[in-house]
């Protein structure tokens, strides 16, 4: 019987950090094709998309939801290596993206009493 060893997301970014590192270094051009990979990336998403939906009438549909959804976990993965690049290493990448989110919780919390009404079923006043 063989074990499978599934690191976390940031000890897989880590990994993945010091994969790319020990290939390329980590020079400023090394930095810049890093951040044009994110972009790379972000285009294979859209290229799924269009896929799903048959856009393209010489090709037809030719992803699904789930290549669109493989797409996208590949531009988390490589944002958050980029992210790692630019902070320095992985473990200042998560404390500088759990700022991030921390600064921006407000903005996404429940807020009940201002939440926008779109269709009522009371009658117009006469």
């Amino acid at each position: 019987m063989t074990t499978t060893v599934q690191p976390g997301l940031w000890q897989h970014i880590g990994n993945a950090l010091a994969w790319v590192d020990a290939a390329n270094g980590r020079s400023d051009h090394e930095t810049s094709m890093r951040l044009l990979k994110l972009v790379e990336e972000a285009g294979e998403v859209a290229a799924a998309y269009i896929g799903t939906v048959g856009q393209n009438p010489r090709k037809g549909v030719t992803h699904t939801r789930q290549d669109v959804a493989d797409e996208l976990c590949d531009v988390a993965i490589t944002a958050l290596v980029a992210l790692a690049t630019i902070t320095g290493d992985a473990d200042t990448a998560r404390a500088a993206l759990d700022a991030h989110l921390a600064k921006q919780a407000p903005r996404f919390a429940a807020q009940p009493d201002t939440q926008l009404t779109l269709f009522t079923t009371a009658e117009p006043a006469a």
